[in-house]
């Protein structure tokens, strides 16, 4: 696989060494207010384009563009009157102006760097300060920069309302920093010079003092996940996680996703080879059930050979059968509505029936709980009580709530969890293990109940919940997920068995997430395993095996998620239920019993 994946981008790296520079004529272009005229020497072609004397005068010249990348266009002009600007656009979009310096002879000026993909595009120079001739452009592949291993965004090519910014912080390097990540689009660009084909780490310098944000990054054209940004008003580095790079050129670029950060430089490295996982350690409930030993046993044999494969709800389980063929290793199940905020409101759930009927069929199940808030729900058009997991749907304050052990809520607090253990003994009873996830998502943005009150409040839950279910309740079926990437809301090596993210990147990124798998192996130190507890758009088998991704398992949301062809399409799909590196239902073999 390897050897063939090489091979492939070896072959675009060829294709785009043989890229030479190419010059188009003005006058073959579309004109609008504008004519093509002869009457100055010195002109190239048959002629030039002349008459820009009003807003709307422009000429849009067809291009052909071989391979994406970085190209630098060059104008020839003639400004007899002075110095003046045009306008660029490529199809439709502003990329920026060119300063034309008074000159009574055809003459060339480097109007910049623009990012292209291949195939045919349209630019145009629009009147801006008119009355000049334009003869023709040049597009020639950008230089590269040196390889020194650090490259400067300042550098890089900006789109939208992102722009270089030296006096507003201090501390960065180079000349300045890109800012003005604020809408969809805005990007930065940087052409990276990789002394070899290979893997490589991926470091950011960055500085984001309006909370915790994240960049969408794209390597050569193709997304490749999202790079964590936590919050810090200097400039310090976050691991971007490892990129496939060409020997020579390439493309890394960052757009807005959750902005206003900024962005100073990145530096790559030569990515080492991983040593093994320890991740062999019994789970942290010293009474736990044989069959959740001995599944933990199981995940911990195949963490970093192989992806055990896992769909949330049977619907969408059922769905993938008839489609693709296949059933996944693992289900996901939500205790969602036995929560007894929606149980009031007359919620009624069958998922631990689908628990039994899965564990009938050999797999593997994992739970999670969207928790409706105990109390304080708004019920208000767009604040519905069935949205009372979400922060903004309710008035619950967890913080508050266990600093009155004594109080209402707190109460409240031990029968939603009383009311949910009740349901994993009936699973306990049938000898089922459980993956179970708690409080996910825990993350400073506190876009649910549980964590908007920090991580203190939310790491004092997790405790609560994990003394109540095994010294309470007597519950030695759960193997403890915690699926969060920041290092704050960690609960701690004793109570956790195995560390999650869900992940949920931008539309056809099927990458291998690894920089958030970098920064979840660091928070247990390599000695728990790791798991996409929840994806959008699931990761490439064969890019998880060259990045050393060694996520332990996957879980792909239902509805749009999986069977909408678009964030996972069905081709895909076969692909991934198909690879040798993934674990399905029929391989899952009998993990209850391997000790």
């Amino acid at each position: 696989m390897w050897r063939a994946l090489a091979s492939t981008i070896l072959c675009l790296a060829a294709l785009g060494s043989k890229v030479v520079a190419q010059t188009y004529e003005a006058e073959a272009g579309l004109l609008t207010g504008v004519t093509v005229d002869t009457a100055a020497s010195g002109y190239s072609g048959t002629g030039y384009v002349t008459g820009f004397d009003d807003a709307t005068d422009q000429v849009a010249i067809p291009i052909n563009i071989a391979n994406y990348g970085v190209y630098t266009l060059s104008i020839r002009y003639r400004a007899p009157n002075g110095d003046k600007k045009a306008a660029l656009l490529i199809d439709g979009t502003g990329a920026g102006e060119a300063s034309l310096v008074s000159s009574t002879t055809f003459t060339s000026v480097t109007a910049g760097k623009l990012l292209l993909t291949a195939g045919a595009h349209t630019l145009t120079i629009k009147s801006d300060w008119g009355w000049y001739d334009i003869d023709s452009i040049t597009l020639a592949p950008a230089p590269l920069p040196p390889a020194t291993g650090n490259f400067e965004a300042e550098d890089g090519i900006l789109t939208g309302n992102t722009y270089i910014d030296s006096t507003s912080a201090t501390g960065f390097s180079g000349t300045g920093f890109v800012t003005g990540f604020q809408a969809p689009g805005d990007s930065v660009a940087i052409i990276v010079n990789a002394p070899s084909y290979a893997v490589y780490t991926l470091t950011v310098r960055y500085r984001a003092p309006y909370g915790y944000k994240k960049t969408s990054m794209s390597i050569n054209g193709s997304p490749s996940g999202e790079v964590e940004l936590p919050e810090i008003n200097e400039f310090t580095t976050v691991p971007g996680g490892k990129v496939l790079l060409n020997q020579g050129s390439n493309i890394i670029s960052f757009e807005n996703d959750w902005g206003w950060y900024n962005i100073d430089s990145i530096s790559i490295a030569l990515a080492p080879t991983p040593p093994p996982h320890k991740a062999n350690k019994a789970p942290v409930d010293k009474l736990a059930t044989w069959e959740a030993r001995s599944l933990l046993k199981y995940i911990q044999n195949k963490y970093g050979k192989k992806i055990l494969s896992g769909q949330q709800e049977l619907e969408y389980i059922d769905w993938l059968k008839t489609n693709v063929g296949k059933k996944p290793a693992i289900a996901g199940l939500d205790l969602i509505d036995y929560s007894p905020s929606r149980v009031e409101h007359n919620a009624t759930s069958h998922a631990i029936e689908d628990a039994f009927a899965w564990d009938k069929l050999g797999g593997i199940t994992t739970f999670v709980w969207h928790w409706n808030a105990p109390s304080g729900l708004l019920d208000i058009p767009g604040q519905e009580w069935w949205r009372g997991f979400y922060t903004s749907a309710t008035t619950f304050d967890i913080a508050a709530t266990l600093a009155n052990k004594n109080g209402a809520d707190y109460k409240l607090i031990l029968r939603d969890l009383d009311a949910i253990a009740a349901q994993l003994k009936r699973l306990q009873n049938k000898r089922i293990p459980i993956l179970w996830r708690p409080l996910h998502e825990s993350v400073a943005a506190g876009w649910f109940w549980w964590s908007a009150k920090g991580p203190e409040a939310t790491i004092e839950l997790y405790r609560l919940m994990y003394k109540r279910f095994t010294e309470h309740h007597h519950l030695h079926n759960l193997i403890w997920v915690w699926s969060s990437p920041e290092p704050a809301f960690y609960p701690g090596d004793d109570v956790v068995d195995i560390i999650g993210y869900d992940s949920y990147p931008a539309l056809g990124d099927h990458g291998p997430v690894s920089s958030t798998y970098d920064t979840v192996i660091s928070i247990v130190n390599d000695k728990k395993p790791v798991t996409l507890s929840e994806v959008g758009s699931i990761p490439d088998p064969d890019l998880l095996q060259v990045y050393h991704a060694d996520w332990s398992y996957f879980v792909t949301w239902g509805g749009e998620f999986i069977n909408d062809n678009s964030h996972n399409p069905i081709s895909f799909l076969k692909k991934v239920y198909n690879s040798t590196y993934v674990i399905t239902l029929n391989e899952v073999g009998n993990f209850k019993y391997l000790l």
